[in-house]
């Protein structure tokens, strides 16, 4: 397994949200190769959030290590920005005037449940926007199957780590993903997990355990597809944690894990 990611984040500036348009010149076709850092390390503007790029890696420590050093390498060379740690904000009318502000969904996504291509969302709040942490899988599994393990290991337990239930308001509704030619971008979870070492591992550690329960030839009935894809788009904890109970899920809750690791 290999794994990447293009993880988005908002700027802060004393405290306040500060739109990326125009601050570093970049987009996702001409993304920035971050100074100092080998190739693969990059980032550029993705409407009002900060997009970053690692390259894929076979290790979890690799991955750990390339989400931590993007993130310090961005700090140091723009002085005076913060990362705001939410997935989901409002921004003021005074930071949403560029143009890029307000272009959303550029390339299509798909959902893994149905096959069906996903409407580009509209926020529902006036410059609403959200930050998702992309995960990147290279593998030669069937994919659609891969997303919908995901979903279960990783998207499930993630509703009692992640607070930023907002963003299925526009992004991360079960089942999102892109098929690539070396596997498929899971695009269900924001980034609310980029930023502490124990939830970079957890994503590792979860990604492996979805992969090997496709591998072994498991799957789900219809009754637990629609159950899946409920309990996430709903963000219904109480599903959450039936689905946490019957599969071993592990979530990562003030330090203490929930459920326990088993395929």
């Amino acid at each position: 397994m290999r794994l990447g990611s293009d993880p988005e984040v908002f700027l802060l500036t004393n405290h306040k949200p500060k739109a990326v348009c125009g601050l570093i010149g970049a987009d996702k076709w001409n993304p920035l190769q971050v100074e100092g850092m080998p190739q693969g390390y990059t980032c550029q503007e993705d409407n009002v959030a900060l997009e970053f790029g690692v390259p894929p890696v076979a290790t979890c420590a690799e991955f750990v290590e390339h989400i931590q050093a993007v993130q310090k390498a961005f700090l140091k060379r723009y002085k005076g920005f913060t990362f705001s740690k939410l997935s989901c904000m409002v921004f003021p009318p005074s930071e949403m005037k560029h143009p890029m502000s307000r272009v959303f969904g550029c390339e299509p996504d798909f959902n893994a449940w149905t096959g069906e291509e996903n409407k580009k969302p509209k926020p529902p709040i006036k410059n609403m926007r959200s930050a998702g942490g992309h995960i990147h899988v290279e593998t030669t599994l069937e994919k659609n199957h891969v997303v919908q393990a995901m979903d279960l290991f990783l998207t499930v337990p993630s509703l009692f780590m992640d607070k930023g239930e907002d963003r299925r308001k526009l992004y991360g509704k079960a089942g999102a993903c892109r098929y690539k030619p070396y596997g498929v971008e899971h695009r269900v979870l924001s980034s609310f997990w980029i930023f502490k070492k124990p939830y970079i591992e957890w994503v590792w550690r979860n990604t492996e355990r979805a992969l090997e329960f496709v591998d072994k030839g498991y799957g789900f009935n219809a009754i637990e597809a629609q159950f899946i894809q409920d309990t996430i788009n709903t963000s219904n904890k109480a599903y959450a944690q039936l689905l946490v109970d019957s599969f071993g899920l592990e979530a990562i809750v003030t330090g203490k894990q929930i459920g326990r690791a088993h395929v």
